[in-house]
């Protein structure tokens, strides 16, 4: 088999890969009982919110890994960072459940996993990008959509474990397949040659930067290109990042919803994520990147109006405006990594993407 053929194949290991990277969007369902727990062991009240700062970091730092662990990726391949990154990863969930503080789940949660998020799916998405620049889109949307995916398969899962076995236990099961996987999918993969072309590819000789410019991060930050782009996602990512953080608790107390009601409705905005990453590159086709984006920044407004109107007699708005957010966040995941290819070129696109995620 050779490597054009190949290349389908590793696409489809970074695929898994990421489907159990995605596991952080399942936060909402652990925050909760994470929250009672710690109450129990602290003896002090401890809500969701108090825990948003563990999610919130996790966030944070996952694009400084994307960073240096681009660079790391792209010296020394996909087999050393990805499986570092998911033991990281692993580990923090594992650590999560017996968390006896705050501080403590901050240090596992949102330090140990959310540095391994970083190297994981910067690494997994940019290696399978170069294997594929004749099919960039499809391929930035299907990788980003098994991020996404794991948010529809993974909170219903994970509320019965919890409602089965603890959350203690539940975080065990979690972090063990996260990180056998992870691990194993890694190990798998490969780095894409330099020189590598498939077969029957011929490069476009279109006009302006698409056409060849290979800019390193300096170069990046020196363009006038930069600071819209960051702007751009800061502002598309935001509003999602919000919804997906604490669905679940918006479910239980704006809208009344019991666990299970409250589960699914973290479940519908990652299905609507889902979507939007998919459909987002095929939309970018006909419409281009920039209109893209920019549809799906009026989508993210039109849903946060929603979100705030809706209540318990008014369900529609509140489904509508999950969808909406949902949908819009997607957009922005699934265009971005290859809009900072075209723009910049993909040789360096590990680390260029990782400096646009750092305020997302």
């Amino acid at each position: 088999m050779n490597l054009t053929q190949k290349r389908w194949f590793l696409l489809g290991v970074a695929c898994l890969i990421n489907l159990f990277a995605g596991s952080i969007y399942a936060w909402s369902v652990f925050a909760a009982p994470l929250a009672e727990r710690l109450a129990d062991i602290t003896g002090a009240p401890v809500t969701p919110g108090d825990l948003a700062v563990a999610f919130s970091l996790a966030n944070g730092l996952a694009p400084i890994p994307m960073i240096f662990g681009g660079a790391v990726n792209d010296r020394f391949g996909p087999r050393f960072v990805i499986p570092a990154g998911g033991l990281l990863m692993g580990a923090g969930l594992w650590f999560s459940g017996h968390a006896g503080s705050v501080l403590e789940l901050v240090l596992t949660y949102g330090l140990f996993f959310g540095l391994g998020l970083g190297l994981v799916y910067g690494a997994a998405v940019n290696t399978t990008m170069k294997f594929f620049p004749d099919r960039r889109r499809l391929v930035g949307g299907l990788t980003t959509g098994a991020y996404g995916i794991s948010s529809v398969l993974l909170p219903p899962v994970a509320a019965h474990w919890i409602a089965a076995c603890g959350i203690t236990s539940a975080l065990e099961l979690v972090g063990t397949a996260v990180g056998a996987v992870i691990v194993a999918g890694g190990l798998l993969l490969r780095a894409c040659p330099p020189d590598f072309r498939p077969e029957g590819f011929v490069p476009a000789q279109t006009p302006g930067i698409a056409a060849g410019a290979q800019r390193d991060w300096r170069g990046m930050l020196r363009s006038r290109e930069f600071l819209p782009m960051l702007l751009l996602l800061t502002c598309g990512a935001t509003a999602g990042m919000m919804v997906i953080s604490q669905g679940f608790t918006i479910a239980k107390t704006q809208m009344g919803l019991d666990v299970a009601a409250a589960s699914m409705a973290v479940s519908f905005v990652a299905l609507a994520n889902t979507f939007g990453r998919l459909s987002a590159g095929a939309a970018s086709d006909y419409l281009g990147r920039v209109r893209t984006l920019g549809l799906g920044l009026a989508v993210a407004i039109a849903g946060l109006g929603m979100l705030s109107l809706a209540g318990p007699d008014a369900a529609a708005l509140f489904y509508l405006g999950l969808l909406s957010l949902g949908f819009s966040f997607g957009c922005f995941m699934g265009v971005y990594p290859g809009f900072t290819a075209q723009v910049f070129g993909s040789r360096n696109n590990s680390v260029n993407f990782g400096i646009h995620s750092c305020p997302n």
